[in-house]
């Protein structure tokens, strides 16, 4: 058997070509396939072009052309935020969501479930494998809210014990960049 890391660069390899088929499908580059699929996941402090200039790592000026094309094309949205007049989120349209429902990611996720594994403990073995790449690179972590060291549960509701704010269920499955791991018990 070939070792781990081998079996990690051909799949990433697979995984790669399927992006970019998928993408050049719709007439799009693979960053604005991922976009999208990042958004999907992303909550309302996650939303913004700054989050995904840092969840993928790329210039403020790539992100902005990205979303320029997502803008045109109609799967992208911006939004004002309420609260904060400069800040704007990003929003998938029904467009958008439509393009990721018969993603790569999607067909991922399938062959995943196909493989008679648990697919729970290789996700979570696929999670802790990340935490420690970024560990290791120093790169923010983006994991899920409800993981996260500042996830509170009060009473019927939730609150971010970061920011101080009420959170809506559905925000609470989502990946957020403020996420912190917690302290281990």
């Amino acid at each position: 058997m070939p070792p781990a890391s081998a079996l990690f660069e051909r799949l990433a390899a697979l995984v790669h070509q399927s992006v970019r088929d998928d993408a050049a499908r719709h007439g799009l580059l693979p960053i604005h396939l991922q976009v999208l699929g990042y958004l999907a996941q992303a909550n309302r402090y996650s939303d913004s072009p700054i989050a995904v200039a840092e969840y993928f790592g790329i210039t403020r000026g790539t992100v902005s052309q990205t979303l320029a094309v997502l803008e045109r094309k109609g799967l992208v949205a911006r939004k004002p935020d309420e609260r904060h007049g400069k800040r704007i989120h990003l929003a998938l349209t029904a467009a958008g969501r439509s393009v990721l429902a018969r993603s790569w990611a999607r067909r991922l996720d399938d062959a995943l479930a196909a493989t008679g594994h648990d697919a729970q403990a290789a996700q979570q073995g696929l999670h802790a494998l990340l935490a420690a790449l970024q560990r290791q690179n120093e790169h923010r972590a983006f994991g899920v809210c409800r993981e996260c060291a500042h996830f509170l549960v009060e009473g019927d509701g939730y609150r971010c014990g970061l920011t101080g704010e009420a959170l809506a269920a559905v925000q609470t499955t989502k990946i957020c960049r403020e996420w912190t791991a917690p302290q281990a018990a």
